[in-house]
């Protein structure tokens, strides 16, 4: 949530940033006012407070006629009292829940505008040339053209049991993903996370405390009966991990490494990446995510950032770094750099990793606070980023096919594979 601090002291960096969002700024204005309003009803209430109390000892020692006036006026202040009551709590009620549509402060630099606006930061690699590498006559097979042929991925069995969207990894397609996953497991642990098998069911109040029941609460799944929320990455229980907790970050940040199963609806996207496995309901990734101080969050979220980039040179993908636009931030981000690798069948990039500095925002909204080093108390900062998941499969056995049909496993995958060097098609 909003640091409400902030958004009295500076509220036009914060209607700046609503501005860069695409959101309406006006909004900062209606919160400042029901704010207003909560204090004004609680200054009025204290005030009222001590006449009262005042006013109980002038009965205790009133008698006759005055002290039934008094009685009188007793009852009268009461009801003012509660009443005011009444009128802050639903002042701050107005406010909080205003305050909660408000998007984290983006950071400086932070692009303008919408998905299609963000700013390229750098290339890594380079796109293969399978026309130089094969002849000008060559077709560059897909990854679910390839996937079937290694017998890795099975997209209509997958239908069949659960619908659109859903598939089967075989054979090497479920071994290329546990490896995936364990080289993941490998550098988290490497630079000092702590894995975690996460829940994938979690309660209202995580998922609305990590900004994920906004603008987007549509791609959730909903369990109504139990009233949980089916996880679209593990982000969310490792933010609850410590919700109302005070951490002490003296020795640095808390990281977590969690691996799970993640559950998205993709409403909206119909007819878009719908072949093979680019966009569907149901994958597995490993999350970093991290507890750090506000004054750490911006260089930890460069170094996840590097730890990403280290798990792309291991998979030997050509990518680029992009830093996202305000407007396709998410609600809780106030920056996120996203990693894309290319994608040779469709002549693109692929979103394969993101990561996003939260700075406070989820904290506040889920009780996660730190103690500095003068015993005080306040919010910690939670930052998150991609380390694999099943769609690296897409872009590797795109980038790494040869012309009969097999694909190259990288280096860096084969001591996770039994020294495997080449996935072979089934014959």
């Amino acid at each position: 949530m909003i640091d409400l601090r902030l958004l009295r002291e500076d509220p036009d960096l914060v209607r700046a940033s609503q501005v860069a969002r695409g959101d309406d700024p006006h909004l900062v204005d209606e919160v400042l006012d029901a704010d207003a309003r909560r204090r004004s009803a609680l200054t009025e209430f204290e005030t009222l407070r001590a006449e009262q109390k005042s006013h109980g000892k002038k009965v205790a020692q009133a008698q006759g006629d005055e002290k039934q006036a008094l009685l009188a006026h007793g009852r009268s202040l009461a009801e003012r009292v509660k009443a005011l009551q009444s009128d802050a709590d639903a002042a701050e009620q107005r406010a909080t829940e205003l305050a909660r549509r408000i998007g984290n402060v983006v950071e400086d630099g932070v692009p303008a505008g919408g998905e299609d606006d963000y700013v390229v930061l750098e290339h890594v690699g380079t796109p293969r040339d399978f026309a130089a590498e094969y002849g000008a006559d060559f077709a560059v097979r897909d990854h679910l053209a390839l996937g079937e042929g290694l017998a890795a991925i099975d997209t209509e069995r997958g239908a069949k049991v659960s619908g659109a969207r859903f598939y089967y990894l075989t054979g090497i397609g479920a071994r290329l993903e546990l490896a995936l996953l364990n080289a993941a497991v490998a550098k988290a642990l490497e630079v000092g996370f702590t894995p975690v098998i996460t829940p994938t069911l979690v309660k209202p109040e995580i998922m609305a405390g990590t900004g994920f029941l906004g603008a987007h609460a549509d791609e959730i799944y909903r369990l109504e009966a139990d009233d949980l929320y089916l996880v679209g990455t593990s982000e969310v229980a490792l933010a609850g991990y410590h919700s109302g907790e005070i951490l002490d970050l003296s020795s640095g940040p808390k990281r977590y490494a969690g691996w799970s199963a993640c559950y998205r609806r993709e409403a909206g996207s119909y007819g878009k990446d719908t072949r093979g496995i680019i966009r569907v309901h149901q994958f597995h990734k490993v999350e970093a995510f991290s507890y750090t101080t506000v004054e750490d969050a911006a260089d930890e979220h460069r170094r996840i950032l590097g730890w990403e980039k280290d798990m792309l040179a291991l998979a030997e993908l050509p990518y680029r770094v992009i830093d996202t636009a305000a407007g396709d931030l998410g609600s809780s981000a106030a920056r996120k750099f996203d990693c894309e690798a290319w994608l040779p069948s469709q002549q693109r990039y692929l979103e394969l990793t993101s990561t996003s500095n939260c700075t406070t925002f989820q904290a506040r909204r889920l009780g996660i606070r730190e103690r500095t080093a003068d015993g005080t108390v306040r919010a910690a900062a939670t930052l998150n980023g991609t380390l694999a998941t099943t769609r690296w499969i897409v872009a590797i056995l795109e980038n790494h096919q040869q012309a009969d049909g097999s694909v190259r496993v990288p280096e860096g995958l084969r001591p996770y594979l039994g020294g495997l060097e080449v996935l072979e098609p089934v014959r």
